[in-house]
């Protein structure tokens, strides 16, 4: 039992020491420069070195929450394909349904 808890923290001390070890050497192998491409607004919309209480507008959170929603229901069906050959003619309608909610909230947004 003993041996479990051995394996478990050489794994745990050699994810921390990659972890720790990774950006370090990182750091010290690649020089990074900014430049005004890597500065310059991509596809947020505004500049990213801005003063931080200017405004902008609310859609681009918008946005991004409805691509959370969307992926997070796209998790929710890979369970469903894993069992497909197992299930019945009733959860596959009931799939059916959620995709047409799927893509009613596609188009709608």
């Amino acid at each position: 039992m003993v041996f479990e808890y051995v394996v478990l923290v050489l794994f745990l001390s050699i994810v921390l020491l990659l972890a720790l070890l990774i950006p370090l050497f990182s750091s010290l192998v690649v020089h990074q420069e900014n430049y005004q491409e890597k500065i310059s607004a991509y596809e947020c919309g505004f500049e990213p070195f801005e003063d931080r209480l200017a405004q902008f507008e609310i859609r681009y959170y918008l946005l991004a929450i409805l691509f959370l929603i969307f992926d997070l229901e796209i998790v929710y069906m890979l369970p469903w394909l894993v069992a497909l050959p197992y299930l019945g003619h009733y959860a596959i309608m009931s799939m059916l349904v959620f995709f047409f909610f799927l893509i009613v909230g596609f188009y709608y947004e």
